[in-house]
């Protein structure tokens, strides 16, 4: 295998949660121009759309599927879907995420379930039903997004921390399990991105200030800083990579 061939994934097909907004959109554009066929997927048809439209005036290939991740007792059947009409996923990304926040003292069931549903317990079950169809193929990538709150505590987002900290225990336990069967499953860690969910962090004079003094290389991250990461770890060139996580923050939790 060259050089080249080794981040080559063309002709592969990923899914994308979260897809119609944000880093998901971001991540599901960059795919599309790498030659993947992208199935976006997401609760909202029309930014769904909107995000496969994008792709296909550039050329790309992409379906837009509405899917909520949370209704669990359908993602198994969801998945056998879509690869009966789009065919075998190739590569998952598990970009799909909420934030509710709030001091810890004053969090309650019903916001503790509605962030853990998303950012943990769908990523599980939906890695699990795309897993379970890779195993036969012997081959898959699955790149769970994980955040800042994998790794350090940020205040006023307890659940959402600790969601996203488990995710770095899930990436390990499940690519131990999975790699007899070929699948890496490894997890990218962005730092602070402005997106539609940050963007009240961002508002906050005070706030934005105190993120842009955490980040050595001095600015704020885009979704284009997170294209090398997705790629590599969509790629032939991470085969041999598992169970790991790449923090892409402008080297705030290098300090």
């Amino acid at each position: 295998m060259n050089e080249l061939s080794l981040f080559r994934i063309k002709g592969k097909t990923a899914l994308v949660t979260g897809a119609g907004r944000g880093l998901g959109r971001g991540y599901a554009i960059a795919l599309g121009r790498a030659g993947c066929k992208c199935i976006c997927v997401g609760r909202s048809l029309d930014d769904l759309i909107e995000t496969k439209q994008i792709i296909e005036q550039e050329q790309g290939d992409a379906e837009a599927v509405v899917l909520d991740v949370t209704q669990f007792n359908r993602l198994k059947a969801a998945v056998d879907r879509i690869e009966e009409c789009f065919g075998a996923i190739d590569v998952l990304v598990n970009n799909a995420g909420t934030e509710i926040a709030e001091p810890f003292l004053e969090v309650t069931e019903d916001h503790y379930d509605a962030i853990m549903d998303v950012n943990l317990k769908a990523v599980f079950f939906l890695t699990q039903a795309a897993a379970g169809k890779m195993k036969t193929r012997k081959q898959g990538k699955i790149i769970n997004i994980g955040s800042l709150g994998s790794v350090i505590g940020l205040p006023g987002s307890s659940v959402y921390c600790s969601s996203k900290g488990a995710i770095t225990q899930l990436t390990k336990t499940a690519a131990l399990e999975l790699a007899p069967y070929g699948i890496q499953v490894n997890a990218i860690f962005p730092g602070y991105f402005l997106t539609e969910m940050t963007q009240p962090f961002f508002n906050d004079p005070e706030h934005k200030a105190w993120i842009e003094n955490k980040i050595p290389l001095g600015r704020i991250g885009t979704a284009d800083d997170l294209v090398g990461t997705l790629l590599f770890l969509a790629a032939p060139a991470s085969d041999y990579i598992t169970g790991q996580s790449l923090s892409v923050d402008g080297g705030w939790t290098a300090g």
